[in-house]
């Protein structure tokens, strides 16, 4: 219990509290009580008059049954047809039938809870100061972010088990060949340029390793070597690409759909634009000439000194990528609503095709847009919460502070007792697995996770812009 202390009191809180609030839910406060409103496609009475097909009564058979045997009624409308979809609020009752809802309900709540867990925790060590306890909030940060990389893992594989899917798959497997080839690239940019740390932390951990190995009385010839290192974090990254990908092309034609409808409001617009660009913002924190350079070494004329200490920018781009996930969960109402908005576009823009359709295609192809409305929702809020979550990770390991000040806090030993094993174990992890190998890891880790977000959604501007007809 010593190396877990008052975090595990923080944690059995929290289950506590999830079990008692087991009936409310964030997750669905955001998509029921800020104004959604989905389409409802026009039933068969309302397509035959409009579209002027007469209505046949159906023959009656023996037993009652009709001459269709239960078959939906099929009949050809005009695709010109002028049709106007009426509204209804999103409920509760709406959504539990839709596809991923509980991935959904599941992901954004536990995030709630774990950013909780988080800020208790960051607010009882620096009252305290403890040096030996385990901090039990990384473990609920790793979880999310664990939940995050498996429903993205699972949204993508719908595109390798569907038969309608060839394009899809062709572009997955493109977009992993392509980030594989950049992260080769960027993990052999010199850390004067690209500060992800990945070489300090191969360095302390081999050094740090082989002592180890070396005092257990075991030969060794060390680690893996760097080139393995860097190989493994590649594929990683590109797989991270991959999942990204079609998040960040739907995320960009629903800020530019969001766009066309609020751009009369400077401040929704504006606000749009800087939730669209955060992603670059946050890329560009870690190339060290860009941004390191100018706001903690050069000094500008009529200064003294540079506008803000090493630590300082360490913080500040921790705060950002926080700032980031709070804006995305702010604007997510106003991005949801111009996706469920597709319903009539859909409509306007199959008024200028020839030809006639069928009234279940028509039907279908309305009600698919709210079918996938929590597919749309997770595509839009993971990939921001694995990245903040990962900034936590990076801020607590790494060693960084929130204030940019380098505090040397009075330190609270822990008693001895019969755990002097684990006390022992927990020194030797600690021994090997030392602050900059948590700076390197989840420094490259938020870092990548930022940069992949950001051109998977510039992928999708340009297509919006230069591409996409309507």
């Amino acid at each position: 219990m010593a190396l877990l202390g008052a975090q595990l009191v923080i944690t059995l809180i929290m289950v506590s509290i999830i079990q008692k609030l087991g009936n409310y839910s964030f997750a669905r406060w955001l998509l029921c009580s800020q104004g959604l409103y989905r389409y409802l496609y026009p039933d068969n009475s309302e397509l035959k008059s409009l579209a002027g097909v007469p209505k046949e009564k159906p023959k009656a058979k023996k037993g009652g049954k009709n001459e269709l045997n239960g078959k939906p009624e099929t009949f050809h409308v005009p695709r010109s047809l002028d049709i106007q979809l009426e509204t209804a609020p999103v409920t509760a009752l709406d959504l539990v039938h839709l596809r991923f809802y509980t991935d959904y309900i599941w992901i954004v709540d536990f995030s709630l809870y774990s950013s909780i867990v988080y800020i208790m925790s960051e607010i009882y060590t620096w009252i305290f100061h403890l040096k030996d306890e385990f901090n039990l909030s990384m473990v609920w940060c790793l979880l999310v972010v664990l939940f995050s990389f498996k429903i993205l893992l699972s949204l993508t594989k719908q595109y390798f088990t569907s038969d309608e899917s060839i394009s899809e798959r062709s572009i997955c497997i493109v977009a992993f060949c392509v980030f594989l080839l950049v992260a080769m690239m960027v993990l052999i940019v010199d850390e004067s340029n690209l500060e992800v740390g990945v070489d300090p932390a191969y360095d302390s951990f081999y050094e740090n390793a082989s002592k180890f190995l070396e005092n257990q009385g075991l030969s060794s010839v060390g680690p893996a070597s760097k080139l393995i290192l860097k190989l493994s974090l590649a594929i990683w990254a590109a797989l991270i690409g991959t999942l990204f990908t079609f998040p960040g092309l739907r995320v960009a034609r629903m800020n530019w759909d969001s766009i066309r409808v609020y751009g009369d409001n400077k401040v929704a617009a504006l606000l749009l634009n800087v939730n669209f660009a955060m992603p670059f913002i946050l890329a560009l924190m870690w190339v060290r000439p860009v941004t390191r350079h100018y706001l903690t070494v050069r000094v500008f004329s009529g200064m003294t000194e540079p506008l803000m200490t090493s630590a300082q920018f360490d913080s500040m781009r921790l705060i950002l990528v926080i700032i980031t996930m709070v804006l995305r969960v702010i604007l997510m109402p106003r991005q949801l609503q111009a996706y469920l908005d597709m319903a009539q576009r859909k409509l306007d823009a199959q008024k200028k095709e020839a030809g006639r359709i069928t009234n279940i295609e028509l039907q279908k192809k309305i009600a698919s847009v709210f079918y996938y409305l929590c597919v749309v929702a997770l595509q839009y809020l993971c990939p921001v919460v694995m990245c903040a979550n990962l900034a936590l990770m990076y801020k607590t390991l790494g060693g960084f502070t929130w204030t940019g000040m380098d505090l040397d806090p009075v330190v609270r030993t822990m008693p001895s007792d019969s755990m002097e094993q684990f006390q022992m174990a927990w020194e030797n992890l600690k021994m090997i697995f030392t602050t900059e190998v948590y700076r390197g890891v989840l420094g490259f880790s938020t870092w990548w996770c930022c940069f992949a977000w950001f051109i998977s959604t510039s992928l999708g501007a340009m297509y919006q812009s230069y591409f996409r007809i309507s």
